[in-house]
């Protein structure tokens, strides 16, 4: 079975990136079709840090403060070691009051930021339930077959599918590469005012790197990883092993850090491997090709160690509705030589997408790896470097990724 109508960008994916470029091109008033392999919304992860950069994006999509009301201002930073237990840089976000005045951090449930992304695209935006199989070229068209048999017209089609990406694929990109590292991650829920200060705690030794976020006066987001063992790797399928072998690797950190592990219930968990995608694969790889692109986590998966997956994910969206917005805003003329002269403004503003975001991705993936390999490394020479000497500089980087502008969401 075919769709009738021709005219789809497809996208593939409902994540972040998936719905921000869908989001992006409504503004614009450029309609999409997004598939979603799962019968609802995926909000696995349970929340992610969004910094100021990411801000900027979705003030773009013009839905920045309905998410500001529900999750809490982040003042500052700092560093723990989880060896001396003494505290190795402080560095200060904003002043109470005083938002987006100052480096705006603020700590977003998934669920939350998925839902309000939905909540703005027309009904009948997202299809569930929409695994592709195959995807194949039909003329200036790409047909997107499904599992459940029916076949997709695209004039544009977008991956934004995740690590495992259909699309990316399709482009020719390898399998995101296994960094060698596992992350736990929960949520904590007091029922009361849990007393934590309103910043990102993080602590590292003894080749660990683990931190508290909280998101509003009440909750907490977590994170833990390290470099599992063969044997280590078993303990996802078993939460109880899972949280002992996390709580025994803690080390000598504050207690209101601790028990924020040790009172996260076991459904409140997940484990999962830490891949991405070597740089020089996205330096010389193709990003986009024709009319085919990809973008979040499809595009450039890397570890969580600036924080910034997520927020580049929302990057990526409004910068590629923009590119495409600027190819077809301005063509009602459906003769066969504006058609062909569609398609080539189509092929030029994705290639103006991947131009833009190339080294963009480059340096997060790069940074983010060196950055983990730093702050999580075990020996008595890097330990001592990463406490005494890196820890300011390592706390600067992330503020400096963080400070980047993707712009406004215009196709003028």
């Amino acid at each position: 079975m075919e769709a009738t109508d021709p005219d789809h960008i497809v996208i593939v994916g409902a994540g972040i990136a998936g719905l921000t470029a869908a989001l992006g091109l409504h503004r614009l008033g450029v309609r999409s079709l997004v598939l979603e392999s799962s019968d609802r919304l995926r909000t696995t992860g349970f929340a992610l840090a969004i910094w100021p950069n990411a801000w900027k994006a979705l003030d773009a999509l013009g839905i920045g403060d309905s998410l500001r009301r529900d999750h809490s201002l982040l003042l500052g930073l700092k560093t723990i070691s989880a060896i001396s237990g003494l505290q190795t840089t402080q560095r200060q976000f904003s002043v109470e009051g005083r938002a987006q005045e100052e480096f705006e951090v603020r700590c977003v449930q998934r669920k939350n930021l998925l839902e309000t992304l939905e909540r703005e695209l027309p009904k009948g935006t997202i299809r569930y339930s929409s695994k592709v199989v195959s995807i194949e070229e039909s003329g200036p068209l790409k047909l997107v077959h499904l599992a459940d048999g029916s076949v997709l017209k695209a004039k544009v089609l977008i991956g934004s599918d995740g690590v495992n990406s259909a699309v990316a694929k399709w482009l020719g990109l390898k399998s995101p590469a296994f960094s060698c590292r596992a992350a736990i991650r929960g949520f904590l829920n007091y029922n009361r005012a849990h007393g934590l200060e309103p910043r990102i705690t993080l602590c590292f030794g003894k080749g660990v790197r683990f931190g508290v976020i909280p998101y509003d006066d009440t909750s907490v987001y977590w994170f833990f990883t390290w470099s599992p063992s063969p044997q280590e790797k078993e303990i996802e399928d078993d939460p109880v092993k899972m949280k002992q072998f996390m709580l025994s690797r803690l080390g000598n950190v504050p207690d209101q850090v601790r028990e924020v592990y040790e009172r996260t219930a076991l459904e409140n968990m997940i484990m999962s491997a830490l891949r991405y995608r070597h740089p020089w694969e996205l330096a010389w790889g193709n990003i986009s090709k024709g009319n085919v692109c990809v973008a979040g986590d499809a595009f450039h998966p890397m570890t969580p160690d600036l924080g910034q997956g997520g927020c580049s994910a929302l990057e990526d969206g409004v910068v590629l509705a923009r590119c495409l917005g600027q190819a077809l805003g301005n063509n009602n003329d459906d003769s066969k030589g504006s058609m062909e002269q569609e398609r080539e403004r189509i092929e030029m503003g994705l290639k103006n997408y991947a131009r833009e975001r190339r080294w963009r991705g480059v340096k997060l993936v790069s940074t983010a790896f060196m950055v983990g390999y730093i702050q999580q490394g075990n020996g008595k020479v890097l330990t001592f470097l990463r406490d005494r000497v890196l820890a300011t500089f390592l706390a600067g980087r992330l503020m400096d990724f963080a400070s980047f502008d993707c712009g406004k969401l215009s196709s003028s």
